[in-house]
């Protein structure tokens, strides 16, 4: 009796595990798929996902669907990998104290931030690391639906330097960023953020004030970015300026997180310095838009930095800079993505470029190329299925009609 019911038991575990199996295949099918920027799509194609990865791709009608596998059908659509978004800020009213929020409280501001513009994963560049990385972990434990987050918790500013433009919001919500004042300081907060799970580092090398521009010193600068170096993280660097980009050149700064279109063109020369320092640029041409609004600028005025900010990521591009898609939603509120990519369009960037810069660039630059960008059998099964085609219309990019992070529909969360 004994034997019989262990016997029972193991058939029904065995059954589990197989209904299980045949559960988490998923198929997409009729779909215009482009696999990287680098490779010509396929016009009628078929994504075949088990579990996390993609088990498959090809021409629709040569890959076998499994008997049980959920089918997608996605004629008239297209298909990437999925987005990443390097510069946002894990920093909404929404998302903080999250240790308060429920899951669908936290999902869903997730989604309206990020999700639905097809981003499975971000790269967080300000907020608050306890709470962020409380985030991640409920998203990794798949009780919140979102993507992939990495962060920096919080940046390091210089003494006197928490920008004029968040102290408000800081004290209204009770956090604390400490300003850094010595390199021995700064370098054993580096050592601290990384152990607490940072992905990365980011400085203020220049902060607004009220009485104008504070520049980080150098001697501050360089030991910070060695320090994350040394412990293999990137760091970012705010900047508004040229004095703010010197500083981000000579202290060896990996990513630029925004253009300065306050400042002077950025010329041959200085584009050259920042290709030959394997500078990645995250351009977040949007938020221009943004601040001047708010400043209640002129059409003519907000056209003449919109256009100045587009004229730096095309000397940047041209020269051959790494461009990351960014916005620095959580800062703004403007979540929809299609001016950025318009932007993006008007900066001459073509489709193949901006398609890598919300893939296969981040992926290699923060190191996930070997399993994220691409659609290809082993990749990760991040996808997004958009309701137009990219390649014949860049504001397509931001027309998202499925997320899948993981093999698991993100958007519409069902």
């Amino acid at each position: 009796m004994r034997i019989c019911n262990v016997l029972a038991i193991l058939f029904v575990g065995t059954l589990v595990l197989s209904i299980t199996g045949f559960c988490s295949d998923l198929a997409l099918v009729h779909a215009k798929i482009y696999h990287s920027p680098t490779e010509p799509p396929i016009d009628n194609g078929t994504i075949l996902v088990h579990g996390r990865h993609i088990l498959a791709v090809g021409p629709t009608g040569t890959v076998k669907i499994p008997r049980h596998a959920t089918v997608i059908d996605c004629k008239g659509l297209a298909v990437t990998a999925g987005f990443w978004n390097s510069h946002v800020h894990i920093l909404t009213p929404g998302l903080l104290r999250a240790e308060k929020l429920s899951s669908e409280q936290i999902t869903s501001q997730l989604q309206e931030m990020l999700t639905r513009w097809g981003f499975t994963t971000v790269f967080d560049i300000a907020s608050v690391l306890q709470n962020t990385t409380l985030i991640r972990h409920r998203i990794e434990r798949g009780e919140v639906k979102g993507p992939r987050i990495l962060t920096v918790g919080e940046p390091f500013w210089v003494k006197g330097g928490t920008p004029i433009y968040v102290r408000g919001f800081l004290e209204a919500n009770r956090i604390n960023i400490p300003e850094v004042e010595s390199a021995a300081q700064a370098t054993e907060r580096v050592r601290q953020q990384i152990r607490d799970g940072a992905d990365g580092i980011k400085i203020f090398a220049n902060s607004i004030e009220a009485d104008g521009v504070l520049t980080m010193p150098l001697d501050l600068a360089k030991p910070i970015v060695a320090e994350a170096h040394g412990a293999g993280k990137p760091v970012f660097a705010h900047v508004s300026n040229s004095q703010g980009i010197e500083v981000a050149i000579q202290s060896g700064v990996d990513i630029l997180a925004h253009t300065t279109p306050a400042d002077d063109p950025w010329n041959f020369a200085l584009v050259e310095r920042l290709v030959a320092a394997h500078m990645a640029l995250t351009p977040t041409l949007t938020l221009w838009d943004v601040e001047a609004s708010k400043s209640n600028g002129s059409p003519d005025n907000i056209e003449k930095t919109m256009s100045r900010a587009a004229e730096q990521l095309k000397a940047f591009s041209q020269a051959g800079g790494q461009v990351l898609f960014g916005t620095d939603v959580g800062y703004i509120e403007h979540y929809d993505t299609s001016e950025e990519f318009a932007w993006m369009s008007r900066a001459g960037m073509n489709f193949q470029q901006i398609l890598a810069s919300l893939t296969t660039n981040p992926a290699t630059r923060f190191g996930y190329s070997s399993h994220s960008g691409r659609i290809a059998n082993g990749m990760d099964a991040d996808l997004v299925v958009l309701e137009g085609d990219p390649g014949k219309d860049v504001n397509a990019f931001s027309k998202v009609h499925q997320v899948i992070r993981g093999g698991r529909l993100i958007y519409p969360p069902r």
